[in-house]
């Protein structure tokens, strides 16, 4: 019972479809931190069993080790007690020889019983050796899953980490956006326009004003000519005739 349990565990977490379990969760963190805790402590607990069941397959193969040894030892003790025998019965005594041939045949009973204490725990030894293999092997598709489960939580947690980062600097951006006119940004840069336009307005109108100043000098300096040269015509026209002879 206690073997099916733990075969039964191992085989639904080693199953479980990581994937799918955090397509379905609200909060895949979340679930990746509760499985790692139940696969953690479910190893735990496996690894208890399968300790356990190593432990009685070292028993039952310690037994067998020394049900064999025994059925060696009671052969040799038969083999040296028919010798025994054998060998007073050719020295023509027959009663001790009879005796040495008894305990050869107790002997011979011993050893029939330790070989078959041996050969019925074989088939025992072999399931339960199959049985620790597959927990063994069990145990580490557990492990395997444990490393992905915690590599699949630690990538998770690293790409939450960089988009609360993206999200924070997507923020600050915006915050300083010189596109839009809304920003502080915009706005300050609006007034300066302004005052801008408004120093090119100055320049211009003065640049007007002083250009007036120049064509006033221009006139003035045509009517200067013509009076210099109304003058001219005057002293010319004034200027007494030549005598002629």
């Amino acid at each position: 019972m206690v073997k099916q349990s733990i075969f039964g565990r191992i085989a639904q977490l080693t199953r479980a479809n990581i994937n799918a379990l955090l397509d379905n969760a609200e909060d895949p963190q979340l679930m990746l931190d509760q499985l790692v805790r139940d696969y953690t402590s479910s190893i735990a607990e496996a690894e208890s069993a399968v300790a356990q069941t190593i432990g009685n397959l070292r028993l039952l193969e310690d037994d067998h080790r020394e049900d064999v040894e025994n059925a060696a030892t009671w052969g040799q003790k038969a083999l040296a007690a028919s010798r025994k025998g054998d060998e007073l019965r050719g020295a023509g005594n027959a009663a001790d020889a009879d005796k040495f041939d008894a305990l050869a045949k107790v002997a011979l009973t011993r050893q029939l019983q330790s070989e078959n204490e041996a050969k019925q725990a074989e088939p025992t030894i072999a399931s339960q050796t199959a049985v620790v293999d597959q927990l063994k092997s069990g145990l580490t598709k557990m492990r395997e899953k444990l490393n992905e489960l915690s590599s699949k939580r630690d990538e998770l947690i690293a790409r939450q980490k960089t988009v609360q980062a993206q999200s924070q600097v997507n923020d600050a951006l915006k915050s300083v956006d010189i596109m839009d006119p809304t920003s502080e940004v915009s706005r300050f840069e609006d007034k300066i326009r302004r005052e801008e336009a408004k120093v090119r307005g100055q320049q211009e109108l003065a640049a007007s004003s002083l250009d007036a100043q120049f064509e006033d000098l221009e006139d003035i300096g045509e009517l200067t000519e013509v009076e210099a040269r109304l003058a001219a015509l005057k002293a010319g026209s004034a200027a007494p005739k030549a005598v002629t002879s």
